[in-house]
């Protein structure tokens, strides 16, 4: 059967390569290409330090582990130094410990930031 299958395969691959060999001109498409990376609009509240959307989005289901362009909630607030929104993710089951697509945990991000209120959270969180 898998023989058939393969002689039937390539029959219509030879009879389409020989239509297409007769073939002068071909039609051209331009297609425009972009990727575009948004971040999450959960992760985008914790940028710009709206608690008050971050505790609403919790309350509807959010996942505080999910990562929005290789980051976890948490990433977010510590490096930009959103200590009040960090202690919201904590308390609501955020892993202090996981670490972004570049391998950086959350105190990493908050080193690097020199967001120092975030840090002290998120160090008083991995020692529990």
């Amino acid at each position: 059967m898998k023989k058939t299958i393969l002689t039937v395969t390539a029959a219509c691959l030879l009879l389409v390569a020989g239509v297409s060999a007769n073939e002068t001109s071909f039609p051209t498409v331009e297609v425009e290409t972009s990727i575009s990376y948004e971040i999450s609009s959960f992760c985008m509240a914790i940028v710009k330090g709206d608690i008050d959307t971050v505790k609403k989005l919790i309350e509807l289901g959010e996942d505080v582990n999910r990562k929005s362009m290789g980051m976890t909630p948490l990433h977010y607030a510590a490096r930009y130094n959103r200590a009040e929104i960090a202690e919201v993710l904590l308390a609501n089951g955020a892993n202090a410990k996981k670490r972004c697509d570049k391998g950086y945990t959350a105190q990493k991000y908050a080193e690097l930031s020199g967001a120092m209120e975030a840090l002290e959270v998120i160090n008083s969180a991995v020692k529990k």
